[in-house]
């Protein structure tokens, strides 16, 4: 993230679930990483690209977005350069999702 223009500041904690909790990640959405920028919870391996769109379109009632579970080629996930299928979600306080950006799986 700090290649891409953000200030990151790391605090390691057992568990991430209080940070979902505060940062209004739907249960469903957990991955490994929780993270907030600018008020908005970022949830697993979320490419800086969408997070920098995010932040650029402010879409109306979005509280963040997450990467569920950590798909192979995801940022922090490569392993050469292959890469599974995976969607980045926007979610809303109320607990709604929809596809922010898609990304096709990359034979290596």
């Amino acid at each position: 993230m700090q290649q891409h223009g953000f200030e990151v500041t790391v605090h390691e904690v057992e568990s991430t679930a209080t940070y979902r909790g505060q940062a209004g990640v739907p249960d469903k959405l957990a991955s490994c990483h929780t993270g907030f920028v600018e008020g908005y919870g970022v949830e697993g391996h979320v490419p800086a690209e969408d997070i920098q769109r995010l932040l650029k379109e402010r879409p109306p009632k979005a509280k963040g977005l997450a990467v569920p579970g950590m798909p192979l080629g995801s940022p922090g996930m490569e392993q050469g350069a292959g890469r599974a299928a995976f969607d980045v979600i926007v979610f809303t306080e109320s607990g709604d999702t929809a596809v922010f950006k898609h990304y096709d799986a990359k034979q290596a």
